[in-house]
């Protein structure tokens, strides 16, 4: 019997492809040993059609070979039979589903990949053991495994066209994921990383080296080379021998990637960069967004990657995110001249713009490391499928997970967005506030409230139709909103929450912060596939029946609080209701009535759940806060309160307190740092019962004798292309006009693309962008409409306002 060799490991890339007519499967696997390529060929895409639609799409493929179709055992969810349509490539795949589309013939679960549906079928997330016997298939199976990986941090320095390459920074490091601190420091030498979990074992060559257009003495930072083409296939022959998993870099593919494609291009030079020696393919999405294709290595974005983190900076540009984090940053500090100082450096002092070059590779491998963020996409994979570089994708991986079980259940996932609509489904909601300067105000929440909603009330596609065809009177039934009825078995959705929630709080036992945050994004994100209408279970009886029961749930809570406790909730915003305690109530008391509460509700909601649905509820309040002193705005211009905006001084368990804002213009970026920064003195010295005019006296002196002009900037990102602001232009769009005709004048590079921050003063002559400023700054507008709004905001409950503090007129009557 012939032997079988097993290999454990992690798949870090899946490509599919039509070889010899016929779909091949290829899955890259980081194991112990190293990398290798699992090729499963021979393989069929599959999706599938109504019954009732066949006798039509045998007509319509009548003359495509290649393609059959299967009657299944399975239904789609309004219980009509279908067919399976198989097709042997790729190419015949698209042929029919463009053919089926124009002739409106619905279909379901077209869109899923095949190499994504081999492995969801088999419950494949990441980690795979696999089986190869010579002359038989490799045979794929789950199991766990937590892979180190091979990362090149790539970032390049170019003309101010982009129309010649100066130089290619490269910067290898080693993730291992039991290592907090990857190791990025040894200069050129042998990287361990072990993991226990694992056994992996590893040893590299770690790189930090500058590829430089130019003439000179090789060193140990720098190597150079006489032209581009030779610097283009040098940079080929670094990637191959350093062989990564991974490549990252700032706006890596949009710029970097981008700009070596069409250099490589025009020079023709092919950058045979992928596993299987074919060339990197570069590519722009209709909606504008640029993709790198590698085979075998994935390229991830910085920026893209921390949003789907979902950390949250001011600016997401290399420069700000670093030193918001390191309290460091890129060698050339003033952003306006990095362009002009870039080409100086090449010109004079080569050594120079090298160092720039790697610390800015350097920059990034630190923000992957300091944020976690290759963990965390591993941690995402294994819990929902995705390729590590996928972005977004909380559809795709509410499919990955959904899809098999659903198909074991009988049922075929429906035609996008097929589901029931224009009913109520509101989104979060949100209390009427109570305008006010307060003390003593709690803060309780419920976790996770639309995951726990779904999990108690049984929300679920495959519930929902199984609901829907069972009679009034079968057991197991729980009714929701919009019509929806939901059987308790099966139970496909509140499974996966269920089981993920357990992960979670796994997680946070083990301060697996990375997997924590993967999961809590994961189950917030179901609710959006449900209620968004470009999703494949969108359906309003769904959506809504989530919505509309976190409405009645919040409000009944007010309503139980009030009633049994005589507090006054003054607001609540989807999954919190803030309380208002009675004047008796001492500071040091507030957290112990804060848990109390939290007690009595779940104990109280418990209660409700069980005697009105007859199920168990795994709804869950906490307490979350406590603030000594709290505010909440008014609009403005109005005497009704504001939403999602307040401030309040936060008391923690030990006693110390900070400030916090929520919508208000400290935490807005489109506000200026003056504003932001009074805001922030003003309230606090408000909220400490400490004395405020002379502050703001003196603020206003120092604003009209120019010694915060640093202070005046505004920052408003551009939505389009400056050229379609036509009718309207706002100030930032103004001032981006007004920056790019000083550019055209001098024959530089345009400055603002869709998505950019525009940077500019407002003077005398109306908006200009800080780079062209030339006339005098209206200090008046500041008082007017960055300063006075603020100072008004608070000191309107305290029969205070910007005007009496500022007015020189004399009281007659003092």
């Amino acid at each position: 019997m012939t032997a079988v060799t097993a290999i454990r490991g992690f798949i870090i890339a899946r490509h599919q492809q039509d070889q010899n007519h016929t779909l091949q499967l290829r899955y890259w696997v980081r194991h112990d040993a190293g990398v290798s390529l699992i090729s499963i060929d021979h393989q069929e895409t599959v999706f599938f059609v109504c019954d009732e639609n066949v006798d039509d799409i045998r007509l319509i493929c009548r003359d495509l070979k290649g393609w059959r179709l299967k009657k299944l055992s399975l239904t789609d969810l309004n219980y009509k039979g279908v067919h399976g349509l198989y097709t042997r490539s790729l190419r015949i795949q698209r042929e029919i589903i463009e053919r089926l589309t124009r002739h409106a013939i619905a279909m379901m679960e077209e869109d899923i990949r095949p190499v994504d549906r081999y492995l969801m079928e088999r419950f494949i997330f990441g980690g795979v053991e696999v089986f190869l016997q010579p002359g038989l298939p490799p045979k794929l199976r789950p199991t766990d495994y937590k892979p180190s990986l091979t990362v090149l941090s790539v970032d390049i320095e170019t003309t101010m066209r982009a129309d010649l390459i100066h130089s290619i920074g490269c910067y290898q490091a080693i993730y291992s994921p039991n290592s907090d601190a990857p190791n990025s420091d040894a200069p050129n030498s042998d990287a361990i990383s072990s993991d226990s979990d694992g056994g992996v074992t590893q040893s590299c060559l770690l790189e930090r080296v500058v590829l430089m257009r130019g003439v000179g003495n090789n060193t140990e930072l720098i190597r150079y080379f006489p032209d581009e083409r030779t610097l283009l296939k040098a940079w080929v022959e670094l990637v191959k021998n350093i062989d990564p998993d991974l490549l990252i870099g700032w706006n890596v593919v949009g710029f970097d990637f981008k700009v070596l494609a069409q250099r490589a291009q025009a020079l023709k030079v092919p950058l045979t960069i992928g596993r299987d020696q074919q060339p990197l393919q570069v590519v722009q999405s209709g909606q504008g967004k640029w993709y790198a294709r590698i085979e075998g290595r994935n390229v991830l974005d910085g920026i893209d990657t921390l949003k789907n983190a979902t950390f949250h900076f001011e600016s997401y540009s290399l420069e700000s995110v670093a030193q918001s984090l390191f309290k460091r940053g890129k060698l050339i500090t003033h952003p306006n001249d990095r362009g002009e100082e870039i080409q100086r450096l090449y010109r004079e002092d080569q050594p120079a713009l090298a160092r720039y070059n790697l610390e800015d590779c350097k920059l990034v491998w630190d923000i992957f490391v300091e944020t976690r963020l290759i963990e965390y996409l591993i941690e995402r994979t294994r819990l929902t499928g995705l390729s590590l570089d996928k972005v977004g994708g909380s559809a795709a991986a509410f499919d990955f997970q959904y899809l098999p079980r659903l198909h074991r259940h009988g049922y075929v996932g429906p035609e996008y967005a097929s589901g029931a609509s224009g009913l109520d489904a509101p989104g979060g909601f949100v209390m009427e506030s109570l305008p006010g300067l307060y003390r003593n105000v709690l803060v309780l929440d419920f976790k996770s409230l639309y995951p726990s909603i779904i999990r108690t009330f049984k929300v679920d596609p495959c519930g929902l139709a199984e609901g829907l065809k069972a009679s009034s009177d079968d057991t197991g039934l729980v009714p929701g909103f919009n019509q929806a009825v939901f059987s308790q078995n099966p139970s496909i959705l509140p499974t996966i929450i269920e089981e993920l929630w357990a992960a979670r709080d796994q997680a946070k036992k083990r301060e697996n912060k990375p997997l924590s945050q993967a999961i809590k994004i994961i189950m917030n994100a179901f609710y959006g596939v449900l209620g968004s209408n470009v999703c494949r279970f969108f359906d309003q009886r769904l959506a809504g029946s989530i919505t509309l029961r976190g409405h009645q749930i919040l409000q009944q809570t007010r309503d139980e609080i009030e009633q049994a406790f005589g507090y006054q909730v003054i607001y609540g915003d989807t999954d919190s209701v803030f309380v208002l305690l009675d004047d008796a109530c001492k500071e040091e008391e507030a957290a112990d009535k804060g848990n109390e509460l939290a007690v009595y509700l779940n104990a109280w909601w418990s209660e409700q759940v069980q005697s009105r649905f007859g199920i168990e509820s795994h709804l869950e309040l906490e307490y979350e806060t406590h603030y000594s002193r709290f505010l909440m705005p008014r609009m403005r211009h109005s005497e009704k309160g504001s939403k999602k905006r307040y401030a309040g001084l936060l008391r923690s368990t030990n006693g110390d307190t900070h400030m916090v804002f929520k919508g208000l213009e400290n935490v807005r970026s489109d506000w200026t740092p003056l504003a932001r920064e009074l805001q922030s003195t003003l309230y606090e010295a408000v909220f400490r019962d400490q004395p405020y005019k002379e502050y703001i006296q003196m603020l206003i002196k120092q604003l009209r004798a120019s010694e915060l002009d640093d202070q005046l900037v505004y920052r408003r990102r551009l939505r389009q292309p400056l050229s379609d602001y036509i009718r309207m232009k706002p100030p930032h769009v103004q001032a981006a006009l007004k920056a790019e005709a000083e550019q055209s004048k001098y024959e530089r590079p345009v400055l603002y693309q869709p998505g950019m921050h525009v940077s500019y003063i407002m003077t005398v002559n109306g908006p200009e962008p800080v780079e062209y400023r030339r006339s005098a700054i209206d200090y008046e507008h500041y008082i007017e409409k960055q300063i006075m709004p603020v100072v008004d905001g608070i000191l309107c409950f305290l029969d205070d306002s910007f005007e009496a503090l500022t007015s020189q007129q004399v009281d007659l009557f003092s």
